[in-house]
């Protein structure tokens, strides 16, 4: 799941000692909110640290970069609260306490995902609060005017087309089940070809745009895709699993801190995937700062 997304996997890297306090206490304290390093994950961070600080806590951020490296400091409660995702989150957690091999337990189905992501993150001292509306998903693109002209607004619709199409994507997608075979067996998505071009990347939004291939594999909240004259077809038959934004957080910290939850419940209510690409769109597009972005979200939509 995800295999082809860095960001949401765990990879094998050295482990850097981490020196951060995370102190407990109901009228707030410090909190050291942890993510990974690219625009998103600043933003969640961001978002995480405004309504705390809100809230009366003392906030800093470490972005950290890959999971491995933040998820032990946060069982300990060195560090409080991780920026996350639904499915990710639990099938590393998963591969923790089971092996690499043990069947997956993720789903497209949000709370039953969630209510495993909490059965295995008790074990380990960790709570996910409530998922937010936003999610960041593999998905698939094609052009508006290829859309356009097949009336094309779903991969079943696709599939119903009988329409050949080449697909761009990461080098492993011809083997995956959320991926070609996905589209092949799911959606009877009839696949002419495929190049290698990556998951999200330059190479495989340009192919799309010079009609090199029809069909590319993205994320939800990729903010280029409208620019570029691209379009997500929906995945209504739920190939992908579910990939919400979510909080996760030391349990023991979670006891004492009713506020915090409150306020980051509070935030996930709101916050949908078209307003994290709009903010995504703010930070790479128009290089704003994240923590601006974050703010000005916050404001307009009266949570600090």
């Amino acid at each position: 799941m995800h295999t082809s997304l860095v960001r949401r996997t765990l990879v094998a890297l050295v482990a850097i000692p981490l020196m951060f306090t995370a102190a407990c206490g109901g009228g707030g304290g410090k909190v050291v909110i942890v993510g990974q390093k690219f625009t998103e994950a600043d933003i969640m961070t961001q978002l995480y640290k405004a309504v705390l600080d809100n809230a009366g806590y003392d906030t800093s951020v470490k972005n950290l970069g890959a999971r491995d490296i933040y998820l032990s400091p946060l069982m300990k409660g060195d560090v409080t609260i991780s920026a996350d995702y639904l499915s990710s989150m639990t099938e590393a957690l998963n591969r923790k306490a089971n092996g690499d091999s043990a069947p997956k337990v993720a789903s497209a189905d949000e709370q039953a995902t969630l209510t495993q992501l909490n059965k295995l993150a008790k074990k380990d001292g960790l709570t996910a609060l409530e998922p937010a509306k936003a999610e960041d998903a593999n998905a698939f693109a094609v052009t508006q005017k290829f859309a356009q002209d097949n009336h094309l607004t779903t991969l079943s619709d696709l599939g119903a087309s009988g329409l050949s199409v080449k697909l761009g994507g990461n080098s492993d997608c011809p083997q995956r089940a959320d991926c070609q075979k996905g589209l092949e067996d799911t959606y009877g998505i009839k696949v002419s070809g495929f190049e290698p071009t990556g998951f999200g990347s330059q190479a495989t939004k340009d192919d799309l745009v010079h009609g090199v291939t029809q069909i590319g594999s993205v994320g939800t909240t990729d903010a280029t895709l409208d620019k570029l004259g691209l379009v997500i077809l929906a995945d209504d038959k739920h190939l992908q699993n579910a990939e919400n934004l979510v909080p996760i957080v030391n349990s023991d910290w979670l006891k004492d801190n009713a506020k915090a939850k409150k306020a980051l419940d509070k935030l996930s209510a709101v916050l949908t995937t078209a307003d994290l690409t709009a903010m995504i769109g703010k930070v790479d597009l128009d290089r704003q700062k994240a923590a601006d972005v974050a703010k000005a979200y916050l404001k307009d939509k009266g949570l600090i």
